[in-house]
């Protein structure tokens, strides 16, 4: 205790020196909070603009589909597989789809596309595709209903209550087919590979030009009560479904890229935190020699009369563990004050892309445990191991050296 006591008023033999190096230590771990905080709120933007939008949680296909979209390898039978998804408890939703790619086309001009038969009514507990009409109506159930792009609507130069040509290979036969649809809606999901190559009908329309009847679907697409299970492969859906035929696959298989963005993103509070504390612990370090400076006669005498070099350590370490409290103390303030202004307002990132993915919205900051709790305690020792050195250097003074007050 007495150790201790000398220890914390030596922090106050100068005030500005020890202010200094709280803010230095305190700062380093309030935008450690505020990064991983941001890395977090960044990490749920993309999953949920990968979930939300339009792919689902998960989906189910026939083994080959994704890799070629072929429209001739769909799933067989959908009323059986139906059946199963409506007895598993794990999942909230689900929609069936047809998918084909095409050639769309208007009176001015053509562009390819990828055509989404989609069940409207399903569709809206799914995807964000209701939501992205931006002007018309989302589909009814018309036969000749179509929801169309603003990129897409721009190029082929057409507006609502437009015709569209679609032009497509019939599943079976190959066949080319041709239908005639009229735009009922202008969407705009913000993000460039939707709006420039989708178009939306309803799915008996695009089963009856595919020429696909009603038990014949390419896609059914997921959402889970809780969307965690959606990342876990050992989930029993995943298991009871996956065979030689059928693929069941989570968000995190279907988007190995964003999968990797996220094992990497582990990695990045680990990185800052190097750097950061690697810069204030030669903060730390400094300081403390500049102290032990300072009383280099002190430590003399002392030593002289007999004092031990390890309490001498211990004292530097007692006033370097001070120093680390009390800046974990202000840095926690100053972390959860920040991280509050940005869950709250977010972080304007304007419109980018990254790895493939779109993120046109604030980025809102994410408070966790481990902020508050695990990066202190690495504060802590951190600062502890950075005062080993200096308390080692003043252990071994010698006192005839320092009554002299020569280094």
């Amino acid at each position: 205790m007495l150790t201790l006591k000398l220890a914390f008023r030596n922090l106050f033999r100068n005030i500005r020196r020890t202010i200094l190096t709280v803010m230095l230590i305190s700062l380093s771990l309030a935008a450690l909070i505020a990064v991983d905080g941001i890395m977090r709120g960044m990490l749920t933007l993309m999953v949920e603009n990968v979930t939300s939008t339009i792919f689902g949680e998960a989906q189910i296909h026939r083994v080959g589909f994704r890799e070629n979209m072929d429209v001739d390898i769909y799933l067989e039978n959908s009323n059986e597989l139906e059946q199963t998804l409506q007895q598993d408890a794990s999942l909230e939703s689900y929609t069936p789809r047809v998918m084909s790619g095409a050639m769309i086309s208007s009176s001015y001009n053509v562009s390819a596309g990828l055509l989404y038969g989609v069940d409207a009514d399903r569709e809206r507990t799914i995807s964000k595709l209701a939501q992205a009409v931006v002007r018309g109506e989302y589909l009814s159930g018309a036969d000749s209903e179509l929801l169309i792009g603003h990129t897409m609507a721009d190029l082929l130069e057409v507006d609502l209550g437009d015709r569209i040509v679609l032009t497509l290979s019939e599943a079976g036969s190959g066949e080319l087919a041709q239908a005639l649809y009229r735009i009922s809606g202008i969407v705009d999901f913000g993000m460039r590979e939707l709006d420039d190559n989708f178009v939306f009908v309803n799915i008996s329309s695009a089963r009856q030009t595919l020429g696909m009847s009603d038990q014949q679907t390419h896609e059914f697409v997921l959402k889970f009560v809780n969307s965690e299970d959606a990342e876990n492969p050992d989930l029993s859906i995943f298991q009871q479904l996956n065979d030689e035929e059928v693929e069941a696959l989570g968000w995190l298989e279907l988007n190995e890229q964003l999968g990797l963005i996220i094992e990497l993103s582990s990695f990045t509070s680990l990185i800052v935190g190097l750097i950061l504390f690697f810069l204030a612990s030669l903060g730390v370090i400094n300081s403390m020699f500049m102290s032990i400076y300072e009383r280099i006669y002190e430590f003399g005498v002392i030593k002289a009369i007999g004092t031990r070099p390890a309490a001498i350590s211990l004292l530097i370490l007692f006033e370097a563990l001070l120093i680390a409290l009390i800046s974990s103390i202000l840095g926690i303030i100053l972390g959860y004050l920040l991280g509050l202004y940005t869950s709250n307002y977010g972080i304007g990132m304007g419109e980018m892309e990254f790895s493939g993915i779109a993120i046109n919205n604030n980025i809102f900051s994410e408070f966790h445990i481990s902020q508050f709790t695990q990066f202190p305690v690495y504060v802590v020792l951190l600062t502890i191991v950075a005062a080993i050195y200096p308390a080692r250097f003043a252990a071994k003074i010698i006192p005839s050296d320092a009554l002299q007050r020569s280094l």
